[in-house]
């Protein structure tokens, strides 16, 4: 079979190649379970577009990890039907790690092929985009709740990875600048 039909490939081996995910998950549901008990931030966190009616496939997401987080799984699919598979996600990765720090054995999964993940994820998160943009009246905020820690928020992303790109890009430089 091709590799393009089977793009994900599973391995059992004695090394964690996601480590990092571990702590994003567990980093996500103390957050999530924080929400559920003292509720929503109580500030604006949508990004500039959001004020002009312009919905992002991600918009809602806060509130469907609350209402996942809370058991209210309608709720949750209602305002984003990506906060119920990030919660499960993160339970799982979790449960691998755990796993994996009891046996020394980690499940690793490796992409084979890059473009049917890509168009499969782009088509996917394009309908995202559209569903979310139909639901505009359910993700729009009352006027006049405007805070500066939202467009704040949605730019941290693009800042922290021009560091890691940059960083990165240094670390190369310097290997290749060493003596062999």
């Amino acid at each position: 079979m091709p590799a393009w039909l089977r793009p994900l490939e599973f391995r059992v081996e004695e090394y964690d190649d996601h480590r990092l995910y571990a702590w994003l998950a567990l980093i996500g549901l103390v957050l999530g379970a924080v929400m559920a008990v003292f509720g929503l931030p109580p500030v604006d966190i949508h990004g500039p577009l959001h004020y002009l009616g312009i919905m992002d496939p991600l918009c809602g997401g806060t509130r469907s990890v609350w209402a996942a987080m809370s058991g209210d799984l309608a709720e949750s699919w209602r305002y984003n039907p990506l906060g119920i598979p990030l919660v499960v996600g993160a339970v799982v990765v979790l449960l691998r790690l755990v796993f994996g720090m009891m046996t020394g054995r980690w499940v690793n999964i490796r992409l084979r092929s890059w473009p049917i993940v890509a168009v499969v994820g782009g088509v996917l998160f394009g309908l995202l985009a559209i569903r979310q943009q139909l639901n505009v009246e359910l993700l729009r905020s009352p006027p006049g709740e405007f805070s500066l820690l939202g467009p704040v928020l949605n730019a941290l992303p693009v800042l922290v990875l021009a560091i890691w790109v940059s960083l990165r890009r240094r670390r190369m430089l310097a290997r290749a600048d060493r003596p062999s």
